[in-house]
């Protein structure tokens, strides 16, 4: 008995020791969890998106022009700081704005620009083309018109699981169930872009953003916060492949790919092991309520959307005039 005794303090050592190897592991698990998993820091600063600032530098034209903003909460600007939508932003310049992009804005390069946001948020394509668009007066012949148009996102996501699928609210629904949905909304958009080049006969461009995915293309909604949809990545791709659609086949319609600029910045942000991580920018850029764009979301909408604006009308006015 008395031979034994001695080795009772180096099991006991050895004991404490397994059991701080295993609290550490796990404190380490645990860290990993909440930085991997649950950790979505918004960053700060400006995105990492730049705009050729050289295509502000003059006037494009004198032309009364009307910068309307038509569709969801994306456009209304839900989740945004007063003034730091993307519509305000690419309306107006900020004197507190982020120094690679200050004073650029289409009031600088459009003089005569007038702005009307009529984008109501939680409207779907169908309240979009059945109470959004008869509002829309039809303007005088000498108006051009720039449109920045988001929809069918709520289409898609409403009611977030809480009643039975169904148009215009289909989470949760198969993809043989929404097909006849989807059939419905290629039609319905190609009569919203009709209804809305009907009230510019002076002609108009418009910009159609397509749905963003803050599953970052996982699809793991259950990640988010809502119920699994196993479907819900292929209902949104072919949204998306609509709406792309539209934009091949109409010249005075654009894209601006919501979608890809901010995959990378959802819900795995900070997850550098996936294909979309975004090492310059690893940050979360959705609002609190998953569906809408943060400041910092907001001020990368407001760089692609100028982006493409520039692209398509700077040489185009010079055109015409």
């Amino acid at each position: 008995m008395n031979e034994t005794e001695p080795k009772r303090p180096v099991r006991s050592i050895r004991r404490v020791i397994r059991l701080g190897v295993i609290a550490l592991l796990l404190c380490g698990l645990a860290a990993g969890y909440y930085e991997f998993w649950l950790r979505r820091p918004i960053g700060e600063g400006p995105v990492h998106i730049p705009v050729d600032v050289a295509e502000f530098d003059s006037v494009w034209s004198e032309r009364p022009v009307l910068l309307l903003g038509l569709g969801d909460s994306i456009t209304a600007g839900f989740g945004s700081s007063p003034g730091r939508s993307h519509f305000d932003l690419i309306a107006h310049s900020r004197n507190d704005d982020f120094g690679d992009i200050q004073g650029i804005c289409l009031k600088k390069v459009l003089p005569n620009l007038k702005t009307q946001n009529s984008a109501l948020s939680g409207t779907t394509s169908i309240e979009l083309l059945e109470n959004s668009l008869p509002r829309i007066e039809r303007q005088p012949n000498d108006v051009f018109g720039i449109v920045l148009l988001t929809t069918g996102g709520n289409d898609i996501i409403h009611n977030y699981g809480q009643s039975p699928p169904r148009e215009g609210a289909m989470y949760g629904a198969t993809l043989e169930q929404a097909e006849p949905w989807i059939e419905n909304f290629q039609k319905r958009l190609g009569v919203i872009l009709d209804e809305i080049e009907s009230r510019f006969p002076g002609g108009c461009t418009i910009y159609l953003g397509n749905i963003y995915d803050p599953t970052d293309n996982v699809g793991d909604t259950q990640n988010a916060g809502l119920p699994r949809w196993p479907d819900g990545l292929q209902i949104l791709d072919r949204y998306n492949e609509i709406i792309a659609g539209h934009c091949e086949t109409r010249k005075n319609v654009h894209l601006v790919d919501i979608h890809s600029t901010f995959l990378g910045h959802g819900i795995h942000c900070r997850k550098f092991w996936m294909s979309h991580y975004s090492s310059k920018d690893p940050h979360y850029w959705y609002f609190d309520n998953l569906e809408d764009p943060n400041d910092r979301g907001y001020d990368a909408l407001r760089r692609v959307y100028l982006n493409e604006i520039s692209t398509h009308l700077r040489g185009w006015f010079g055109n015409t005039e």
